[in-house]
């Protein structure tokens, strides 16, 4: 069983839960954070200590507070880690159960397991944990179909972020405005025309409402 271990959460009831999980499954060192930043710190200095943590368990979702982090978020804290140590092993733990950001987190980021908070959730936890522990990797029965063949769609961040503008009711003119202002390429309004037709296509997609409940249905946006 891993024998330091680092939780990331920011609810104090979850934090405790899962602490109360690695203390029976019997792990020696457990240290816990609330801030991403605090969490990189903390997994930086083990290292230089020669003393590194093994797993990191951390939500996706922090709230933001009067402090200002370098690392706003659990995939913004994993990115990091994961390209600065990449043998350490990493957990998320999320009510996040979109099929795409889950993808990401394992094809961008290596990840190793991915938990759903839920119910079964602090049992699913210690499946992960032991998979992991064993050089395997765990998905909830949530997003288990993450991979499947079917899901395996041919899209990219380009096409999530149309497709979510246009779930928040912006208009094509809208979008195109929109990423001429933050210089996201391409942005012209026929590019992003024949870029959502051709997800119409894709997808089976009758007009822009079927295909915004389409892609929710599949848990991309």
């Amino acid at each position: 069983m891993f024998k330091k271990v680092l939780i990331a959460e920011d609810m104090e009831d979850i934090n405790k839960g899962v602490h109360s999980l690695l203390t029976e499954l019997g792990v020696a060192h457990i240290r816990q954070v609330q801030y991403c930043d605090d969490a990189y710190l903390k997994i930086k200095r083990g290292v230089l200590d020669n003393e590194p943590f093994e797993l990191l368990i951390t939500d996706l979702s922090f709230k933001a507070d009067h402090r200002s982090q370098k690392y706003p978020s659990g995939e913004a804290l994993v990115e990091k880690l994961k390209s600065e140590f990449p043998t350490l092993k990493v957990i998320v733990y999320s009510v996040e159960d979109r099929l795409q950001p889950v993808r990401n987190l394992f094809n961008k980021h290596g990840i190793d397991a991915y938990v759903c908070k839920s119910r079964a959730g602090l049992k699913n936890l210690t499946t992960a944990i032991d998979k992991v522990f064993s050089g395997a990797t765990f998905l909830s029965d949530e997003v288990s179909n993450a991979f499947n063949s079917t899901n395996e769609l041919e899209i990219d961040d380009y096409d999530i972020s149309l497709l979510d503008n246009l779930s928040k009711g912006l208009s094509q003119e809208e979008i195109s405005a929109l990423y001429k202002e933050n210089h996201i390429t391409p942005a012209s309004l026929s590019s992003i025309e024949k870029r959502l037709n051709k997800l119409r296509i894709q997808f089976n997609a009758h007009n822009a409402i079927h295909l915004v409940a389409i892609v929710k249905d599949l848990g991309l946006i």
